[in-house]
């Protein structure tokens, strides 16, 4: 039970602090709407953007910005981002690819010209391997979708959409490369944004966990937008509709003793995993004299968490000798349907569950109708399902004076 009103009216309600509500939350009231509140049933607000606090600053998984994309461009107009690092050439030149059963220092030519391709090539209605083997042939298409594990979080990717896996590739061997770290991890982003919305007058309200009821007491108030996952948002809107596919995925964060000879990055061809050593970017994330290590392994439905582990294991092996001996620090994790959406053949964004949920309800995250890269989803959908609740309040104040 809230203490307080959930909202009053002409509130815009923001259900969710994760970066999708925050966003949103911060351009309505850029908007000049006055009375904008948002609901984080957690103590803190962030999300899957939280970073863990303590000695090891983590990420809920390998996390990074894209800086040719719009939240990026956002961020950077308001002075939102902060100091951020980019790979050092040092660091890059340890980046290790394991095909065939070892380690090499470069990645398959056939699939950096791929790369090059831009997603409008690809169709949608045929799977990433299939289009990707007409191309370069079957071992190096296998190759290829297997890289972008590390952007999918999906045991096959394969078997998406070409035009969505590409998209992803293209991105993601973009030259120069387009991965930025917040230094000091996401928190320090969310730190920022959570400022600037209490600076614009948005009422953060933590602890706060809404029930159906309460979002529906809300929507006929003012608008409401539900930046919420989506399994959340199904039982708040009471509305079995709202399910789009996601990934499965072992988190594996390792605090390790400095070795030097480390890998930087191990990138897993013959299967979806990735490796990364986050510290060599951004020291701030362990003690001294110490490295953090983030890994993601896919996992199949049948799969366990234990198997995703092994697999990582077996890769920590090769790209950091020794490496037992050397953990002070250990988390393990299984996220499963926490990692974005995934387009099948056939379907693109726009056929992901709608922003306009109708009744002046809106929807917001990772998994809705809107394009971009990871966080990119979030962040569209929010400034649209603002422009959509803005747009629909608006008759309620027409032929007022201002």
């Amino acid at each position: 039970m809230n203490p307080h009103p959930i909202s009053t009216p002409g509130t815009v309600t923001v259900v969710g602090g994760g970066l999708a509500g925050l966003i949103a939350a911060v351009t309505a009231a850029e908007s000049g709407h006055t009375q904008v509140r948002l609901h984080e049933s957690h103590r803190t607000p962030g999300g899957r953007a939280r970073t863990t606090t303590g000695p090891y600053k983590a990420n809920e998984g390998p996390h990074a910005l894209y800086s040719r994309g719009p939240l990026w461009t956002w961020l950077q107009q308001r002075d939102l981002i902060g100091p951020v690092a980019a790979v050092p050439f040092r660091a890059a030149a340890r980046t290790r690819f394991h095909r065939s059963g070892s380690l090499h220092r470069m990645p398959p030519l056939p699939l950096l010209r791929l790369g090059r391709k831009q997603a409008a090539e690809a169709p949608v209605d045929t799977d990433f391997l299939t289009w990707a083997t007409s191309r370069i042939g079957e071992r190096q298409a296998r190759y290829a979708a297997n890289s972008l594990g590390v952007a999918v979080f999906h045991h096959d990717p394969g078997s998406l959409s070409a035009r969505f896996v590409q998209e992803r590739l293209h991105r993601v061997l973009a030259m120069p490369p387009e991965a930025k770290y917040p230094v000091g991890g996401w928190s320090s982003v969310v730190d920022r944004l959570a400022s600037r919305a209490r600076g614009l007058g948005v009422h953060i309200e933590t602890d706060s966990r809404l029930t159906a009821a309460d979002v529906a007491s809300a929507a006929a108030h003012g608008p409401v937008i539900v930046a919420t996952s989506l399994p959340a948002a199904r039982g708040l809107l009471s509305d079995p509709s709202l399910a789009w596919d996601s990934g499965r995925t072992v988190l594996l964060d390792l605090g390790l003793r400095t070795r030097r000879g480390d890998a930087f990055i191990v990138s897993d061809l013959d299967a979806p995993g990735w490796i990364e050593r986050f510290t060599a970017q951004d020291p701030t994330l362990a003690p001294p004299g110490e490295q953090l290590v983030q890994a993601q392994f896919p996992v199949a439905p049948a799969e366990s968490k234990a198997d995703g582990i092994a697999r990582a294991e077996r890769l920590l092996d090769l790209g950091f000798p020794h490496w037992p001996g050397r953990v002070t620090h250990r988390t393990e994790a299984l996220a499963a349907g926490r990692t974005g959406a995934v387009d099948l053949p056939g379907t693109t964004w726009r056929d992901r569950p709608a922003i306009d949920r109708g009744n002046g309800v809106y929807l917001a995250g990772d998994q809705v109708a809107a394009p971009g890269l990871l966080a990119e989803v979030s962040f569209n959908s929010a400034l649209e399902a603002v422009s959509l609740a803005l747009r629909s309040a608006r008759p309620q104040h027409a032929g007022r004076r201002p």
